[in-house]
């Protein structure tokens, strides 16, 4: 196999800046495959939550004194650098969720029950995360909405040669993923926004996968609705963000109630606040607000182009050394069409045993059906090991994997 050279990107330079990436397992340096899944933080972001807690601890938006106020400034700031980030117009667009998840669930049951009927359709696709398919299935139910759903095609790409015949005037909604944990796939996103807009469908985006990774910005992608969480970008866990367009989500009611999200309060009817702090009910994530905007701006001083190159390279390189391994199975499209991830199945072994192998070697990567049990099902498979790579891995890494995987139907397959 003739050698591939990746552009220059000053890796030990980055990983200086990831505490955890400096330990040992199993007596190997640890080789962490597994971002797809949660992304390390770099120390600027850790400074910045222990910089909060140390100095600015105080509750938001109410204190009528100093550390609540520059408190409330730093989680407002945040706000506003998040927006930025994502081109949003105003900060009022942007809603603080715990992660992807709830801000989907946000928008089927208050956009979608207020606005779903019997008989209206919502157009989803194979490949979906659980996160965007079970919200749902649980509204359809609610509503009397039926689900549809675009196909792949056998190298994982969305088959849209029906996709003038799926959408009909009962669509009221197209949701989909920007980029497929498990296949790697980046969607043709504004081919699909501008089918949807054709018959009056409102958009959502899951981005979960693609916002830690590529340069995007809301406005330009044409979309609705967009989601996604800050630990899959450097940020912290337990902090998400649901951007919407300010019309639509000035019309939604509210998602959860209690302090915070009010106006006014009493015994037998209550009055909702402004946006977006309509959609937060109680205490917020202060410090995890404040880490996803460390986190944005170090991406940022990283640049996103250049990570996305990165990783593209670096699928690359992993597709070609592990495709002529005995016995392994890739799933998902060309290098040039996917993101930093490769999903993989060795014959005789499930993918948990795969996965224990591997870290025996202190490398980690993900086994499982990945919350696409759907996906897996079409695959033919119940599982699969999934290797996810981001701006800290190296190529010595993805040479570390595919050596292993080389051993492992030589040790623990059965046939």
């Amino acid at each position: 196999m003739e050698a591939l050279h990746l552009a220059p990107f000053d890796v030990a330079a980055l990983r200086a800046d990831f505490p955890l990436l400096s330990q040992e397992v199993n007596g190997h340096p640890l080789a962490y495959l597994d971002s797809t899944a949660t992304a390390q933080k770099p120390a600027a972001v850790l400074a910045a939550m222990d910089q909060y807690y140390r100095t600015l601890n105080a509750n938001v938006h109410r204190g009528i004194y100093q550390i609540s106020e520059a408190a409330t400034a730093a989680y407002e700031g945040a706000r506003r650098t998040v927006g930025r980030f994502i081109g949003a117009r105003s900060p009022k667009e942007v809603i603080w969720t715990r992660n992807t998840t709830e801000a989907i669930n946000l928008v089927a049951q208050s956009w979608g029950r207020s606005q779903l009927q019997p008989g209206d359709r919502i157009l989803l696709t194979v490949m979906e995360h659980h996160s965007n398919l079970v919200p749902w299935q649980m509204v359809a139910a609610q509503t009397g909405a039926q689900l549809d759903f675009l196909p792949i095609d056998g190298a994982g790409r969305l088959v849209l040669d029906d996709l003038a015949s799926v959408l009909t005037e009962r669509t009221r909604l197209v949701a989909f993923t920007h980029m497929s944990n498990v296949l790697g796939t980046i969607n043709p996103v504004r081919e699909l926004v501008a089918a949807a807009k054709q018959v009056g469908a409102t958009v959502l985006i899951d981005a979960a996968q693609s916002v830690p990774h590529l340069p995007l910005d809301v406005y330009d992608l044409g979309c609705d609705f967009l989601a996604f969480s800050g630990h899959k970008m450097c940020g912290p866990t337990g902090i998400g963000v649901l951007w919407g367009r300010r019309e639509l989500l000035e019309a939604m009611p509210p998602f959860l109630g209690g302090g915070d999200m009010i106006r006014r309060v009493g015994l037998y009817e209550s009055s909702w606040n402004d946006l977006p702090w309509k959609f937060e009910a109680g205490t917020p994530a202060i410090a995890e607000a404040i880490g996803l905007a460390a986190a944005v701006e170090y991406l940022q001083s990283v640049g996103l182009d250049a990570i996305h190159q990165r990783e593209q390279q670096l699928t690359e390189l992993a597709l070609a050394q592990l495709a002529d391994i005995p016995g392994l199975t890739l799933f998902g499209p060309p290098a040039a069409e996917r993101g930093g991830l490769v999903s993989l199945c060795v014959a005789g072994v499930h993918a948990h045993d795969v996965a224990a192998f591997l870290d025996s070697f202190g490398i980690a990567v993900r086994a499982g059906h990945h919350c696409a049990h759907p996906l897996h099902d079409l695959l033919g498979v119940p599982a699969t090991v999934r290797a996810s790579f981001y701006l800290y891995t190296t190529e010595e890494e993805i040479e570390r994997l595919a050596h292993a995987l080389a051993q492992v139907r030589a040790v623990l397959a059965l046939d």
